[in-house]
């Protein structure tokens, strides 16, 4: 690595990203030589999800690590040949949340079986909600909606045009102050996936960077609490009409800064059971190669 590395990171504004642009605010990254640039589209922009879903970031956006959902980066890898996997993790205790409308009549996620839950396609939510939903039913009970970005899912909730929707926090606190009732919730997974020529020495002082960046949010979370919420009033400014009703203050009052962790380098064989699993769905090709995935810097 050279005295000061350039490298563009694709950045999700979604509350477990956090620590990546802490560490760029405070001069971590600096200080371990990189000079990394945020990439980030705008959220009034952003109609269906963040991650490009016709595009390499690799290669058409010239991106050289970006986070996204540890079983999206098996299928993204793969067909799109987007980079390989460098990393893994939960990123932060913060998991995901299956809602239903107070009057459903649903009060429990065996009652989900052959129920519509809303989704936002190719994302982390999608596949963890399968694998959450099958331990309470069979997997052919499992039904899976696209109903878009979290605003759009609280949309079709309130609006009644879907049964259930996942959500992840701050939209699970704001789910709640609407008056949606929570009845499942699971682990959020997710992989980063870093460019071909990315090089081992990169992506450690990447890695030293976020941890750094994960022990000054840890130690302080309250001082974060407003970088925490800033993609929450992203969306109040997109969707209005979801906040009328509830106090904004309450609601950021009832929002903790989870305590995040440090994505841990790619397991080979962990990221091998989960491809077999999505063979076994019909979620990616059954020629998935893993050896073609993950990146061999380690």
């Amino acid at each position: 690595m050279s005295s000061t590395e350039t490298i563009k990171v694709f950045h999700l504004p979604f509350s477990f990203m956090l620590p990546q642009r802490v560490a760029a605010e405070r001069g971590y990254f600096a200080d371990e030589g990189l000079d990394v640039e945020l990439i980030e589209r705008d959220r009034t922009c952003v109609t269906n999800k963040y991650i490009p879903a016709e595009e390499t970031l690799t290669d058409d956006n010239d991106v050289d690590l970006y986070p996204i959902c540890k079983w999206e980066s098996l299928k993204r890898t793969w067909e799109f040949d987007d980079g390989r996997i460098v990393a893994k993790g939960t990123f932060a205790d913060q998991p995901y949340a299956v809602f239903v409308h107070p009057d459903s009549g649903i009060e429990a996620p065996s009652d989900l079986a052959n129920v519509p839950v809303g989704v936002n396609r190719r994302t982390g939510q999608e596949y963890t909600a399968i694998r959450a939903l099958e331990e309470h039913m069979d997997p052919d009970e499992v039904v899976i909606e696209g109903h878009g970005m979290p605003t759009d899912r609280l949309r079709a909730l309130r609006d009644g045009e879907v049964a259930a929707v996942t959500l992840l926090d701050p939209h699970i606190t704001l789910a709640e102050h609407l008056g949606f009732e929570k009845v499942l919730e699971f682990e959020n997974h997710m992989g980063v996936v870093g460019a071909e020529a990315l090089e081992g020495e990169t992506l450690d002082a990447f890695m030293r960077a976020y941890r750094r960046a994960v022990e000054t949010i840890n130690a302080d979370p309250d001082a974060y609490r407003d970088q925490y919420l800033d993609m929450l009033w992203k969306d109040e400014a997109v969707a209005p009409d979801l906040f009328e009703s509830i106090d904004t203050d309450a609601v950021r009052e009832a929002i903790e800064v989870p305590e995040y962790e440090v994505p841990e380098l790619a397991d080979r064989e962990d990221l091998d059971y989960h491809l077999d699993w999505m063979k076994q769905r019909q979620l990616i090709d059954d020629d998935a190669d893993i050896d073609a995935i993950v990146s061999p810097l380690r």
